[in-house]
């Protein structure tokens, strides 16, 4: 078995942490900007300090698809946010789903995805 160096995984994940936030502090900000501070669910209206709990729903759950043109962005409440999620997670674990019903996207983006590939690249 390979020694396993905490101190280098430790600094991969803190890395991989950091990036995560710059790119998600880049897509909310533009958000922001192109759309009203309401919840597209519930409607309720955010400013000031509240402002910090509307959350950018990917529509096609890909984190990684930032159209700049925020096509595939929408502001939601957290409380929306995590909703839409548990749902998504519900209908996916479904299996007696009545016949005719249309298969929604599925909930495929792992933030961990490119992990084994950072520790791989960092020998």
């Amino acid at each position: 078995m390979a020694d396993f160096d905490s101190g280098r995984s430790e600094r991969i994940l803190a890395e991989m942490k950091k990036e995560e936030q710059a790119r998600q502090a880049g897509y909310r900000e533009k958000a922001l900007k192109l759309n009203p501070h309401v919840c597209g669910r519930c409607t309720r209206e955010f400013e000031g300090k509240k402002l910090r709990e509307l959350t950018v729903h990917h529509r096609d759950h890909n984190h990684d698809n930032n159209p700049p043109d925020g096509s595939n962005w929408e502001l939601l409440c957290i409380y929306c946010h995590d909703h839409e999620h548990t749902r998504g997670v519900q209908e996916q674990r479904s299996v007696d789903s009545p016949a005719g019903v249309q298969e929604r996207p599925t909930l495929n983006h792992s933030p961990f995805a490119a992990l084994a590939e950072k520790f791989n690249r960092s020998k």
